[in-house]
């Protein structure tokens, strides 16, 4: 079994990803780390797991573990590794930004890879140290990718809208319900963080023809939307692209034929198919020479902790999909 560790425990992918562990057939939970809840039962702050757990948030560090999941805010997970002396021999998984661009990826001894499974599958089986990707990032590099792959990815304008689990557990403006109900609004246009690593990994595939993540040049447009629902990502990419449909879908088909999670439908997909799912869904469509991508997950799941259990998985030799075959809330 391989003994784990959560710190951080208490917001959403916290919660997620105790519910994922706790029913993984492969895993010993060891602890849940959290100063502030300390002492109190894992159910008092995620009421969906009561019954399943009588577990109670730790304030030690039980360094007697294979991997620890960092579901820090981002910036502290640097911090914490800062603050507390974690054994090389202990992997890390980490759910924040702090070490998902190349420049930021060394800390110490530890080298930490980009943990997007449909990217990097090989790099992740033989590292130490995971940075889990960001769930607007996710959902949109799983949208571009196939064509980088082959580089023929140019500009790229793309809308994406998020539910209100997006922002995190803590109270803000934008994030009351009575807000959230019946309102859509777009943020941080333009400017989204995650533009960075969009822009590594189509890269990393397109050495040839490098997109820009400065904003000039060809590089990715993203206007990302607050949405008046709970959970999920969709996302829409516009691309100048000359080949013919059929000749994209096979593209599509081919990047994704061995992908365990990630999907592409000949179909209109929707957010009801992934919710509560690690997958995502990819679709395509052409009006002249503007192909549209479309691309679904649930932001907490292949967005945050279901992808970081996807990259545990990896990380032990195990089968990918093990603990994380989950039916989607459809009806």
């Amino acid at each position: 079994m391989i003994q784990a560790g959560i710190a951080g425990g208490a917001g959403y992918t916290g919660g997620e990803l105790i519910r994922l562990l706790i029913n993984h057939p492969g895993v010993s939970l060891s602890f849940v780390h959290s100063s502030s809840n300390a002492g109190n039962h894992l159910y008092k702050v995620h009421a969906d797991l009561l019954g399943e757990t009588d577990m109670k948030f730790s304030a030690e560090l039980n360094h007697d573990i294979d991997v620890l999941f960092l579901c820090v805010g981002h910036g502290d997970a640097k911090k914490f590794l800062t603050q507390n002396s974690i054994p090389d021999s202990v992997k890390v998984i980490d759910l924040s930004q702090d070490f998902r661009l190349a420049d930021k990826a060394v800390f110490g001894n530890r080298q930490f890879v980009y943990g997007l499974p449909e990217l990097n599958r090989s790099a992740i089986q033989a590292a130490d140290n995971i940075a889990n990707p960001g769930c607007f990032a996710t959902a949109i590099q799983l949208g571009l990718l196939p064509l980088a792959s082959v580089g023929i990815l140019g500009d790229v304008y793309t809308t994406g809208i998020t539910g209100s689990t997006g922002a995190g557990q803590g109270l803000s403006n934008t994030a009351h319900f009575s807000w959230r109900a019946n309102n859509i609004q777009a943020y941080k246009s333009l400017a989204h963080q995650h533009i960075y690593e969009i822009t590594q990994s189509v890269n990393q595939l397109q050495k040839e023809d490098p997109l820009s993540s400065s904003g000039e040049g060809r590089g990715v447009r993203f206007v990302p939307w607050r949405g008046d629902f709970t959970r999920g990502i969709y996302v829409s990419s516009i691309i100048d692209c000359g080949l013919p449909l059929e000749e994209v879908k096979k593209i599509y088909s081919a990047y994704y034929a061995d992908a365990a999670f990630t999907h592409f439908s000949e179909n209109m997909i929707d957010l009801k198919q992934v919710v509560n799912t690690n997958k995502c869904l990819v679709h395509v469509e052409k009006e002249g020479d503007k192909l549209v991508v479309h691309s679904t997950i649930d932001n907490l799941l292949k967005g945050a902790s279901g992808q970081a259990v996807q990259n545990m998985n990896l990380l032990f030799g195990l089968e990918e999909t093990t603990g994380l075959k989950l039916k989607a809330n459809y009806f």
